[in-house]
């Protein structure tokens, strides 16, 4: 299994960016996706999540209104739109990947696959 992710960068607060993630190696509407990020020196923390149909979406409440999870399940990718940037959005971006379940969006202990990770820096 691989989780490829991509779109990080620098940007400026108040900008915009889009975080693509590409699965292979597995039946990819079998699983729930998910979207976490860590700051230096910070735990690794849920961001959003969406569920394997792409019917249920779910977010950490200080997040909701500014980003958006999708999912096109014809080409195996997670996306998260990211707007109105803040400096303390900066962190390494990661998707990950659980066996639907229905529950457990915001557990990372439930993810069995990760990606490497993005960086995204948002200077202020």
């Amino acid at each position: 299994v691989q989780l490829q992710a991509s779109g990080g960068g620098l940007v400026q607060a108040g900008g915009s960016l889009t975080l693509s993630c590409a699965a292979s190696g597995l039946t990819f509407t079998y699983y729930d996706m998910g979207w976490f990020r860590q700051a230096p020196g910070k735990e690794r923390e849920f961001v959003a999540a969406i569920n394997w149909s792409g019917g249920g979406t779910y977010y950490v409440d200080s997040l909701k209104g500014r980003f958006t999870i999708s999912r096109d399940n014809a080409k195996n990718t997670v996306a998260l739109q990211m707007n109105s940037l803040k400096p303390e959005d900066t962190a390494v971006y990661f998707c990950a990947a659980k066996y639907k379940t229905g529950s457990g969006w915001y557990n990372k202990a439930l993810y069995a696959y990760w990606g490497q990770g993005t960086q995204v820096t948002v200077s202020s």
